[in-house]
C-alpha cells in the first residue's frame, strides 16, 4: 500500500527551499529552468494544480506569469502554511492552498489546466501506485500534465544501480531505496496506459543525469 503520508512535502522535506552553496543554487536553476520550458510546452497554462506543493518551491517561478492561478495542495498542512510565510501577499492572491492526496485529489473532472507535479513520482516504484495516480491526474486535468522523475539510460542511473547492489550485499536487510529509476519505455506505456500522449520531454544533463521532466496532455 501507497504510503501517501510518508511522501509528503517530497519537494523540499517540509521546508522553505534555500540552496546551500553553489551547486546547491546551480540544482535549483537547473529545476526552475526545466519547469519553466515544461510550462511553455504545455501552452502556459492558466489555472495549475501544484501538487505535491511542498512549502512552495517552485510557486515563484508558478506565479511568474501575471495571469496564472495556482492551487497549491499538500498531504500536510502545516508545511503549506510554511510555504506561505515566505511569500508576500501580493504574490499569495494567486495561490491557493489545501490539503489533498495524489491518489483522491478534493477537486471536479477537468477542474484545472495543468497538473504540475515535480517531486513525487521518483518515490514511487510500485507501477500499480504510478498507475493510480496518473488515473487520477487524467481525471482533474483538462488537459496537460507535467511530471518530473529518474529515468534510465544515462550514467547517474548506472552508478546507482551498481552501488545499490553493494549495498544488498552488504546490508542485505537495510532497506536503503526511498528513490527510484524507472525504465523509460516502461513509464512512457503506462502514460499511453492513462490516457497521456507525450507534449515533450527535457533532461536536466542528457546522457548523465538521471532527472527528466515530460509535458503529458490527455489523448
Amino acid at each position: 500500500m501507497l504510503n501517501v503520508k510518508a511522501l509528503r512535502s517530497e519537494s523540499d522535506g517540509g521546508k522553505p527551499v534555500q540552496p546551500q552553496g553553489f551547486s546547491g543554487r546551480l540544482a535549483q536553476w537547473r529545476d526552475e529552468q526545466l519547469a519553466r520550458r515544461a510550462l511553455k510546452i504545455a501552452g502556459e497554462p492558466g489555472l495549475v494544480l501544484d501538487l505535491p506543493s511542498g512549502a512552495g518551491r517552485f510557486w515563484a517561478v508558478l506565479t511568474e506569469h501575471s495571469n496564472r492561478v495556482v492551487l497549491a495542495a499538500d498531504h500536510s498542512p502545516e508545511v503549506l502554511a510554511l510555504g506561505e510565510a515566505g511569500f508576500s501577499a501580493e504574490k499569495l492572491k494567486r495561490i491557493k492552498t489545501f490539503q489533498t492526496s495524489p491518489l483522491s485529489i478534493e477537486l471536479s473532472a477537468n477542474a484545472v489546466d495543468c497538473i504540475f507535479c515535480m517531486r513525487l513520482f521518483h518515490h514511487i516504484p510500485d507501477r500499480d501506485h504510478r498507475a493510480a495516480i496518473l488515473r487520477e491526474f487524467h481525471r482533474v486535468t483538462r488537459d496537460t500534465v507535467i511530471i518530473a522523475l529518474w529515468v534510465d539510460g544515462n550514467i547517474k542511473s548506472w552508478r546507482r544501480k551498481r552501488l545499490e547492489r553493494v549495498r544488498a550485499r552488504v546490508e542485505p536487510e537495510v532497506l536503503r531505496m526511498n528513490r527510484f529509476v524507472v525504465n523509460r519505455t516502461e513509464i512512457e506505456t503506462e502514460f499511453a496506459t492513462a490516457g497521456f500522449q507525450i507534449l515533450g520531454h527535457h533532461d536536466v544533463l542528457p546522457g548523465y543525469a538521471m532527472w527528466r521532466v515530460y509535458v503529458l496532455q490527455k489523448a
